[in-house]
């Protein structure tokens, strides 16, 4: 009889040290939000400085994400992320200089900022890459539930160590914690041993055509590019509007503050449950899962009760904690290394570049119509573009699970399933949902792009 036993990842060493390093460089990110804004407004008392800052930052990074994602297909992406890691580490620990130095440049900062949006560009497509040299299909999923868990648990404490560095020590302190992180994961990628294929060698112009044309040719990943796009836009108007509704209607900021909180644990119960939970069709039911953001602007838009609209975005964003590592390793088997990054950074871009947007146009439209209006219309939208995907034939096929250990062992053709797939829509469109014929859960004991805008993908962190 032939053994179907797959080892731990963890006990894995090439996914023991990509693990170790994300978890620990993810801990440095998240104290510099905190430390940033407050590091700023304390030089400079305005808020436009502190967007100045962080548009440095965001702008390279979303220009160069196509770039990166075909670097990282050509050159090795364990040496792409080793080099970005010491860029980053350098960056951070430059501002963390000139922080405790007690009179900050603005323009230094900024400078240092957006060298460090520049390095994020190529290493953010080099996360999946590296997860995929690092574990054997079958065991992908139980890899990025850990990795999940792990990144969102960091980002769980890092606000805490944040507040506690910045106001003992100051926040010059976080950014070298952040740097030092940041060296500590080089150290580790020093050690990382996996194999690559390069992609042929084409012109640039060539190689971004040939990553278009994968995400093009696969109705299932535009379709959720799309929906990952309209949910991050959709989760800065939250980000935007919420607040103010929260304490002004809904009995105060502390319910704000307890929709953050649920927000976060949310994130990391989803993660949790992709490492246990493996429905039928994953990609569908994950991404009918980022559905579920309708419901906390619905509340929001109505005026809910406090515990409703709490109790609605921690279902919400449990919905995101799923997708995460659930969409990694899709697209991990369904890809071709060889355009692995490039197809993953097309993804980075949409998803982030849908934020800002989002954050423009909420205060605009609620100064235009009230907030109701804006929040019950990115509700339909959420729900439309998230919700629409069960009626893509490649959504419900992909990544459909052939064993208790994980998903597919390899890429589908979208073409060869297509006639049988219409065969059986009709017969699966009068069951219960895409788990009526149970789900498989697993006994394995996981742990599994942020707690709200840009997790999606996201790493996206939501990578959506």
């Amino acid at each position: 009889m032939t053994s179907t036993h797959h080892p731990h990842p963890l006990r894995l060493p090439a996914f023991r040290l990509l693990f170790l390093g994300r978890t620990i460089s993810t801990l440095g990110d998240a104290v510099v939000p905190a430390a940033l804004a407050i590091a700023v407004t304390r030089a400079t008392g305005s808020s436009s400085a502190l967007a100045l800052v962080l548009g440095c930052a965001m702008v390279p990074r979303l220009l160069l994400l196509p770039l990166g994602g075909v670097v990282g297909d050509r050159v090795d992406p364990r040496l792409v992320a080793l080099v970005t890691d010491l860029v980053r580490a350098a960056a951070q620990i430059a501002v963390g200089i000139e922080l405790l130095g007690g009179r900050p440049s603005l323009a230094a900062v900024a400078v240092a900022e957006a060298v460090g949006g520049i390095a994020s560009a190529f290493a953010m497509p080099t996360a999946s890459p590296l997860v995929a040299a690092a574990v054997d299909g079958p065991q992908r999923m139980r890899a990025n539930a850990l990795l999940a868990s792990a990144v969102n648990g960091a980002r769980l404490g890092g606000p805490a160590l944040a507040g506690v560095l910045v106001l003992t020590a100051g926040p010059g302190w976080a950014f070298l914690l952040d740097g030092t992180s940041f060296l500590v994961s080089a150290a580790l990628l020093t050690r990382l041993k996996v194999s690559h294929t390069p992609a042929e060698r084409r012109s640039l112009r060539a190689d971004l055509v040939r990553g278009w044309s994968e995400v093009r040719s696969r109705d299932w990943y535009w379709t959720s590019l799309i929906g990952h796009a309209v949910w991050n836009g959709a989760a800065a108007v939250l980000l935007t509007l919420g607040p103010l509704i929260a304490s002004r209607r809904m009995g105060g900021e502390g319910v704000w503050i307890a929709m953050t909180q649920a927000a976060a644990f949310g994130v990391l119960a989803g993660s949790l449950l992709a490492g246990r939970f493996r429905p039928r069709r994953p990609l569908l039911v994950s991404t009918l899962g980022l559905a579920l953001y309708a419901l906390p602007l619905v509340a929001l838009a109505v005026t809910a009760p406090a515990p409703v609209t709490v109790a609605s975005y921690a279902l919400a964003m449990t919905g995101l904690g799923f997708l995460n590592p659930v969409w990694q390793t899709v697209v991990q088997q369904e890809f071709p290394p060889q355009v692995l990054a490039r197809v993953t950074s097309y993804d980075w871009l949409l998803s982030l570049a849908a934020a800002p947007l989002g954050y423009t146009l909420a205060p605009l439209a609620a100064d235009a119509w009230g907030s109701t209006g804006p929040l019950l219309v990115t509700a339909a939208l959420v729900a439309l573009a998230c919700g629409g995907a069960a009626f893509v034939p490649g959504v419900r096929r992909v990544g459909r699970a052939t064993d208790a250990h994980g998903l597919t062992e390899g890429p589908t053709d979208d073409r060869a399933d297509d006639r049988a797939d219409d065969l059986t829509v009709s017969r699966h469109s009068l069951e219960k949902g895409p788990g009526a014929a149970g789900p498989e859960v697993t006994g394995v004991s996981s742990t599994a792009e942020e707690a709200t805008v840009g997790a999606a993908r996201r790493d996206p962190t939501i990578r959506t």
